[in-house]
């Protein structure tokens, strides 16, 4: 396993990084809190004895069970070997005293009497405002860092660059920030500017969707020629990775691994990355892909599922994979068949009664309630 600095702080992380929101279910829904505990276990377990030192949970992973397994899997003197994070959800704030409930709650499901790198979850420029400063949440911060609860504290982001800006100097008291950043995100949400300004302010840089939702790791025919052609034979997720590895300013890439084939071919990637490792044919492979991928994308959906639930039942995560499938594939008739099988008439964009519930909650700022109807006309 390979280390990296950790901002300012005296620590190294490991290059890879365990994300526990998509662990394996017993009935196959990503986030379904019906987790496979022993496989769970296992692959946390694999992780650690291969290197990894930083676990990333959170309140709402698996319908509140990720924290639980989490806390089970470092039982047995695994907790002793890795930094914990974890998230307050901060949307379920409503009044200052909510920090310290969930917090405290929080540490019984984990087993813990302290949470090394502790986040402000899914901040953005409303969720700051209206509720960190509102609630004066940074006080309540500061006596968990006082009184030992938290170790480090930092904020996940969703928003624009002007918003992370301001989050980043709104206080002294981050240690760190985890952001969205892969090849395809370089200018959505912080973006490359966010990455740079974070590690100038001496803030370890956590990435999330180092593969854009899954998206990087399965790309259409003529991308895979581009990557085939290259004279070093890398695997898509290896590209990705190791793009993002490159970079000194990246202290750790999460990866949430469903199966212990991932962790294995994970851990294989993290062991050889390095910073520097690009040089201007790997770049110029990298700006080819991405042209080729910003042709075809539609609708930037992650389905990190913060629309969910729909008030009308409409799965709005599935109608934009559908139709982003027919686009990114060229794949039609595929996509149509997804819509019709996989959901249900209720759960289609037909349902949807552009009540616009959702694009306040949705960190890309996609306007759901116009895309929904164009969902329809090219997919029913």
């Amino acid at each position: 396993m390979q280390y990296r600095s950790f901002g300012r702080l005296d620590w190294k992380a490991s290059a890879l990084g365990f994300g526990c929101m998509r662990l394996p279910t017993s009935d196959g829904e990503r986030l379904s809190p019906n987790i496979v505990e022993d496989e769970a276990i296992r692959m946390i377990r694999r992780a650690i004895d291969s290197g990894v030192n930083y676990l990333d949970t959170a309140y709402p992973y698996h319908g509140g069970q990720s924290e639980v397994i989490v806390g089970n899997a470092l039982q047995e003197g695994y907790r002793e070997k890795v930094r914990l994070a974890t998230k307050l959800p901060v949307w379920e704030v409503q009044s200052a005293a909510d920090f310290d409930r969930i917090l405290n709650e929080q540490l019984v499901k984990l087993q813990t009497d302290h949470i090394d790198f502790y986040l402000l979850h899914a901040l953005s420029h409303n969720r700051w405002q209206d509720i960190v400063l509102k609630h004066d949440l940074l006080t309540r911060a500061e006596a968990a860092l006082a009184d030992g609860r938290i170790r480090h504290l930092g904020f996940s982001f969703h928003d624009e660059y002007e918003a992370f800006e301001e989050i980043v100097k709104g206080t002294e008291l981050w240690s760190f920030c985890q952001i969205q950043y892969n090849y395809m995100d370089t200018e959505n949400q912080a973006g490359v500017r966010g990455l740079k300004l974070a590690a100038e302010k001496g803030l370890a840089v956590v990435v999330m969707e180092p593969l854009m939702g899954g998206r990087l790791a399965d790309p259409p025919k003529d991308i895979l020629e581009a990557m085939s052609n290259f004279p070093v034979r890398c695997s898509p997720v290896e590209w990705a990775l190791e793009w993002l590895w490159d970079q000194p300013e990246v202290s750790v890439v999460l990866s949430g691994m469903s199966n212990m084939a991932q962790v294995e071919e994970n851990l294989r990637y993290a062991d050889s990355s390095r910073i520097g490792a690009f040089g201007p044919s790997e770049q110029a492979l990298i700006a080819e892909v991405r042209e080729k991928y910003s042709a075809r994308m539609v609708i930037p959906c992650g389905k990190c599922n913060y629309c969910m639930p729909c008030p009308n039942g409409v799965q709005i995560p599935a109608n934009f994979e559908f139709y982003n499938y027919a686009h990114l594939f060229d794949d039609l008739a595929g996509a149509r068949f997804k819509y019709q099988v996989f959901l249900t008439e209720a759960q289609r964009s037909s349902a949807c009664i552009a009540c616009g519930t959702c694009e306040g909650l949705c960190p890309q700022q996609i306007a759901i309630s116009e895309w929904m109807p164009k969902v329809t006309a090219l997919l029913a």
